[in-house]
């Protein structure tokens, strides 16, 4: 039975998986839903027949968006087959090079000529590219990939991935951060299993999922979040195990003076619900009916015709009176489930023993930053990120002026990227400007202060005089 066993198995794409395709430099994060089309780059396709295959893998897109495993070609690219010039001095550019049209290109496709036989067809009809040097023909080889191959890969979830996704297609959901100052930020925080970790930020849930995965389900997650609700889009992009879950706990922002100073209620509300059933049922209760007898005539008629009309009204009303108690229904067990949450994160923050904090915010992060300080244990690192320097400069005056922090550090991260080819290794042109600033530092238990009384009285005594 053992030789069975499939060791691929956990790397191996299932159904309901989150996964992120990829083409070229461009990223998107789906679900695999059976049947579910999917629109990536101006193309349709089905993931369905990515089920069973291993992460990483690219796939050919055929008519009728079905995926088909890519098989390796040895076989020799086009630039290769060619002759190449020495230098490309006396070529212009002027458009007129390319003898195909676009129409003859969509006949092709209509041909089901695959990519890599639609590439050969314009590089044949190319009047200048047996002129281009070599380095030139294989960049106009990759061009014409870029811009025609029918493929797509499936890669698994990473907070490296994901942030390389976020920031190419919408850098300002996560303030911009870039993955290489969000790796530093993991450092720097010591983001480990079974530490207890403050996490306030506004990236669309990025960090929050980054530090869950660094953690790998051990130990406590502490989202303190602004507004009505957390934000947990990108959470849900890592496609996390269920036991994941159970770490991640929600405190709002909001609540925090009431924890510090003591008077945040968390006890559920008396039970009055009986006794106000009771009442409302008391006041709709219906007079009995009169023990006269009605009289015979007109009186007699319309007392039959409004009964008539009170027996057609009655089922409207009974499903209108319990739409509005199922609603209401819900609406308290919300309640009662907000309220759970709340006192299991206030029991977590009351012992003020977190082991790290981290905050990445369009918020100044300054009455943040002080606020959440109080939860931490003595001797434990924190991360403040911010897109610009002066909040964390008043951040920094701050901490120095009050005390209970050493070793601040306040660093802009640089990160530039080359191309390394055969004699064309050179820095990328087109790159990001800036990966924000980054304030860190690691807590110290500040002495109380003492009353001025007790200070005089440890100032040295003055002197007795000798008496001859």
């Amino acid at each position: 039975m053992a030789d069975n066993v499939d060791e691929d198995a956990p790397y191996r794409i299932k159904e309901e998986d989150y996964v992120v395709l990829k083409r070229g430099d461009i990223f998107k994060a789906v679900q695999i839903v059976p049947k579910k089309k999917v629109i990536f780059e101006k193309q349709w396709f089905f993931l369905d027949n990515a089920v069973g295959q291993l992460y990483g893998s690219t796939f050919d897109i055929v008519p009728g968006g079905t995926l088909q495993p890519r098989k390796p070609k040895d076989a020799e690219s086009p630039a290769d087959a060619k002759e190449a010039g020495t230098d490309n001095r006396n070529i212009q550019d002027d458009g007129k090079s390319q003898k195909l049209t676009r129409d003859d290109i969509e006949n092709f496709k209509e041909q089901g000529l695959t990519d890599q036989q639609i590439i050969q067809q314009l590089v044949d009809n190319s009047s200048t590219f047996i002129g281009k040097t070599k380095y030139a023909q294989d960049k106009y080889i990759k061009k014409k990939k870029k811009k025609y191959e029918n493929i797509v890969t499936i890669l698994k979830p990473s907070c490296r991935i994901l942030a390389l996704m976020y920031h190419g297609r919408e850098p300002g959901k996560i303030c911009h951060l870039r993955y290489d100052t969000l790796a530093q930020m993991l450092t720097l925080a010591n983001i480990h299993a079974g530490s207890k970790v403050l996490v306030f930020e506004t990236c669309a849930g990025l960090l929050l999922g980054s530090v869950m995965e660094r953690m790998g389900g051990y130990g406590s997650v502490i989202q303190m979040y602004p507004g009505g609700g957390p934000v947990r889009a990108g959470v849900e992009s890592f496609g996390f195990p269920a036991h994941f879950h159970d770490t991640l706990h929600e405190f709002p922002v909001c609540h925090v003076n009431a924890l510090l100073a003591g008077t945040l209620d968390t006890a559920p509300p008396k039970d009055a619900s009986a006794d106000s059933t009771q009442s409302d049922a008391a006041g709709e209760e219906e007079p009995d009916p009169p023990t006269t007898e009605p009289t015979s005539g007109p009186q007699e008629v319309k007392m039959e015709t409004n009964s008539a009309a009170d027996d057609v009204c009655d089922p409207e009303k009974e499903a209108r009176e319990k739409r509005i108690e199922a609603k209401a229904e819900e609406r308290k067990v919300k309640q009662e489930e907000k309220r759970k949450k709340l006192a299991s994160a206030a029991a977590l923050l009351e012992g003020r023993n977190a082991d790290g904090l981290v905050i990445a915010s369009r918020f100044h992060p300054c009455p943040v930053l002080m606020g959440m300080l109080k939860f931490l244990a003595p001797s434990r690192p924190f991360v403040v990120y911010s897109q610009y320097k002066e909040p964390l400069i008043e951040c920094y005056t701050k901490l120095k002026e009050q005390g209970g922090a050493v070793n601040l550090r306040l660093a802009d991260t640089w990160l530039r990227h080359y191309q390394v080819l055969p004699n064309r290794t050179h820095p990328v042109l087109l790159m990001s400007g800036g990966g924000g600033f980054l304030l860190s530092g690691t807590t110290v238990a500040a002495d109380a202060p003492k009353p001025a009384g007790a200070q005089r009285a440890e100032g040295p005594a003055p002197k007795r005089l000798k008496v001859a």
